[in-house]
């Protein structure tokens, strides 16, 4: 059966809510869980208007994503995130237990992987789906901000 809700779906709209984080001025991360190929949670990057240095995509999408199922572990879920995890969130995915994360972009200096962070051993994890589309993204945002790539 052919359905319209495949990988590169579900990470076009992560972009879009990392569009939402550049357009507010925070570093476009976007970020989403599925379930049963719905969006059950949704986020970017939030770190600047909390001032709270844990607000990055993916906090923000665990915490939504556990209350919309009522319970701390992520378990038949999907996570689609722009840029690869930090260390922070990486342990927080650990934790949630979620099955599948699939990533845009690797980060080479600040990804949990250059850090030494860990997935759960049984979650599945991919890189590289619209890696440039989020990569142009986040070049374009350093560049405004900072005046470099």
């Amino acid at each position: 059966m052919l359905t319209p809700f495949d990988d590169t779906y579900f990470m076009k709209k992560a972009l879009e809510e990392a569009e939402t984080a550049y357009e507010r001025g925070e570093i476009p991360v976007g970020c989403l869980v599925i379930s049963k190929n719905t969006i059950i949670a949704k986020g970017h990057n939030l770190t600047e208007m909390l001032q709270d240095v844990t607000a990055h995509a993916e906090m923000q999408t665990i915490t939504a994503a556990a209350n919309y199922l009522g319970g701390k572990y992520l378990k038949d879920c999907t996570m689609y995130v722009t840029l690869e995890p930090c260390q922070m969130c990486a342990g927080a995915l650990y934790w949630s237990q979620i099955d599948n994360i699939v990533v845009a972009a690797e980060d080479p200096e600040r990804g949990y992987r250059a850090q030494g962070g860990k997935i759960h051993p049984k979650t599945n994890i991919s890189f590289g789906l619209l890696a440039e589309e989020s990569s142009q993204l986040l070049k374009r945002f350093f560049k405004e901000k900072r005046g470099r790539f």
